[in-house]
C-alpha cells in the first residue's frame, strides 16, 4: 500500500511520466498488487495489467493501457527481449529485491541491459543480505549502476571482502574485511532505508519455540552411522570435502531427520515417524486454530498428506480459502509462499516440519502471518530432532540473523527524529 501510494503520487500529483512496471514473485504478482489497489479507496482508480500466463496472454496484457504493469520475475528476460530498445517503463518497482542478489542470474543480466532507460527504480525487501554483504552488490548496482559499491563484483570483493574457503585458486566463499560492513552501510545509506514494522505498527508479535524431539536410541544410532558414511563418501584423498558435495550431504542428513530419504533413482524410503507423530499431536493441541505447516522436501508433504487431512496453498483460490478460515491445516513450501503473500487472516500458528538453510526463506515465510490485520500473537514452532543436523541449521539461522539485523539497524530511518 505504501509503495502504491507513492506511485500514485508520482503519476498523478507530480505528473511524472509512466507507466510503472512492478516485478514480483509469481504468486505475489497474481494476488497481492491488484488486491491492494482494490482494498484501499484512494488507490482504486489505478489501472493494473498483469503480464502473466502464456506468451500470447503476456503480449496482450502488455498492449493494454494501464498505470501499472505487474510481471513475475521469471518473465523479466522475456519482457526485455520482447520490447528490445523501446523500453516503455520509466519507473520500475522490484518487489523482493533480494531475488536479484545474483549477478549471474539471467533476470539480473536482462534488467541491467535496460537499466539506463529506467528513470526511477525502487527495490523492496525485508532480507537485503541473507548470506552476507556480497548479496548487496548486485542489488545496489540495479539501484545506482555501481556508483556506490563499484562497477564490478570483482572490484567490490577486492575492496571489501577476503577469501574464506578456498581450494587452490578457487574461492568458495568470502568474509568481510575488518570494518567493511560499516563502510558499505555508510556508502549506501543515502539511497537505502529500513523501517521496522514494530516502529510504525502495533502488531501482537511473535513467539518462537523449539520443539525438541528425542529419537529412539535405535533411530539415533542409525542416523549417526548414516552421517559417518555420508561424510566419508564426501571426502577426497586429503580429507577435504569434495567441491559441490557439502550441499548434497546436508540435504541427506536433513531428510533423515525429517523421517525419509530419496535414493539415487528418486525413490522414497521411510526411516521413522518421530516428526509426523509430534505434528499430529500438536495439531490436536491447537484447539481448533488453523495451522500453517512448512515442509522442506516433497516426500515430507506426501507423508504429511497421508497422515493428516490438509490442503496445499497452490492457487489463488487456496489462499483466499485460507484467509477466509476454511482450511484448518495448510501445508506449503517456504519458497512458494515466502515473499509478499498476505496470509494473516487465516491463522496465527506456523509449524516448521523441516527447516530451511536459507535465512531469507525462513524469515520471509514467518512474516506471512505477522502482518497488519493479525489479531493474535503468532506462534512459530520448530520441530527439532535432537542429535541431528536440525540443531546445526537452527544455530546457523541464528548466526545469519545477527548479520541481517545489523544491516537493517545500520540503515534504519530515524522516524521519531523527523526524517520521514
Amino acid at each position: 500500500m505504501t509503495t502504491l501510494t507513492a506511485v500514485d503520487r508520482l503519476l498523478y500529483d507530480r505528473l511524472e511520466p509512466g507507466p510503472v512496471l512492478v516485478i514480483a514473485p509469481k504468486r505475489v504478482a497474481e494476488n497481492t498488487w491488484s488486491k491492494e489497489t482494490a482494498k484501499w479507496e484512494h488507490l482504486q482508480h489505478l489501472r493494473i495489467s498483469k503480464i502473466m500466463g502464456t506468451a500470447a496472454q503476456r503480449a496482450a496484457a502488455l498492449s493494454v493501457d494501464a498505470d501499472i504493469y505487474v510481471i513475475n520475475r521469471e518473465n523479466v528476460v522475456w519482457l526485455v527481449e520482447q520490447v528490445g530498445r523501446a523500453w516503455p517503463f520509466p519507473i520500475v518497482v522490484i518487489d523482493e529485491l533480494s531475488s536479484f542478489k545474483s549477478a549471474q542470474a539471467k533476470r539480473w543480466k536482462a534488467l541491467r541491459r535496460v537499466r539506463g532507460q529506467i528513470r526511477r527504480i525502487i527495490g523492496l525487501t525485508g532480507t537485503p543480505r541473507p548470506n552476507g554483504i556480497e548479496d548487496l552488490w548486485p542489488e545496489l548496482y540495479l539501484l545506482d549502476r555501481g556508483e556506490r559499491l563499484g562497477k564490478t563484483l570483482g572490484a567490490f570483493r577486492r575492496d571489501y571482502l577476503t577469501p574464506e574457503k578456498m581450494n587452490g585458486h578457487i574461492v568458495y566463499s568470502y568474509k568481510p574485511k575488518p570494518g567493511a560492513e560499516d563502510k558499505v552501510y555508510e556508502l549506501i545509506g543515502d539511497i537505502c532505508m529500513s523501517i521496522r514494522k514494530e516502529d510504525v505498527l502495533s502488531l501482537p508479535g511473535q513467539i518462537y519455540e523449539d520443539v525438541e524431539l528425542t529419537p529412539p536410541p535405535a533411530i539415533l544410532k542409525r542416523y549417526k552411522k548414516f552421517e559417518r558414511e555420508k561424510v566419508l563418501e564426501a571426502l577426497d584423498d586429503h580429507g577435504d570435502l569434495i567441491a559441490g558435495s557439502e550441499a548434497a550431504l546436508v540435504n541427506k542428513l536433513l531428510q533423515f531427520a525429517n523421517g525419509a530419504i530419496y535414493d539415487e533413482d528418486g525413490g522414497v524410503h521411510e526411516l521413522h515417524t518421530v516428526k509426523l507423530d509430534a505434528l499430529e499431536e500438536m495439531l490436536e493441541e491447537a484447539g481448533g486454530d488453523n495451522v500453517l505447516v512448512l515442509y522442506a522436501y516433497k516426500h515430507d508433504a506426501a507423508r504429511i498428506r497421508q497422515r493428516i487431512e490438509c490442503r496445499t496453498l497452490d492457487t489463488p483460490r487456496d489462499i483466499d480459502d485460507w484467509n477466509a478460515g476454511r482450511i484448518p491445516v495448510a501445508i506449503a513450501h517456504p519458497a512458494s509462499i515466502g515473499h509478499g503473500l498476505n496470509l494473516q487472516d487465516g491463522g496465527h500458528i506456523i509449524i516448521w516440519y523441516g527447516l530451511t538453510w536459507s535465512l531469507e526463506l525462513y524469515q520471509q515465510a514467518n512474516e506471512r502471518l505477522n502482518r497488519p490485520g493479525q489479531q493474535h500473537v503468532c506462534r512459530i514452532y520448530h520441530l527439532i530432532l535432537k542429535g541431528t543436523y536440525d540443531e546445526r541449521v537452527l544455530a546457523a539461522l541464528a548466526r545469519k540473523d545477527k548479520g541481517q539485523a545489523a544491516a537493517l539497524e545500520a540503515l534504519k530511518l530515524d522516524i521519531l527524529g523527523g526524517v520521514i
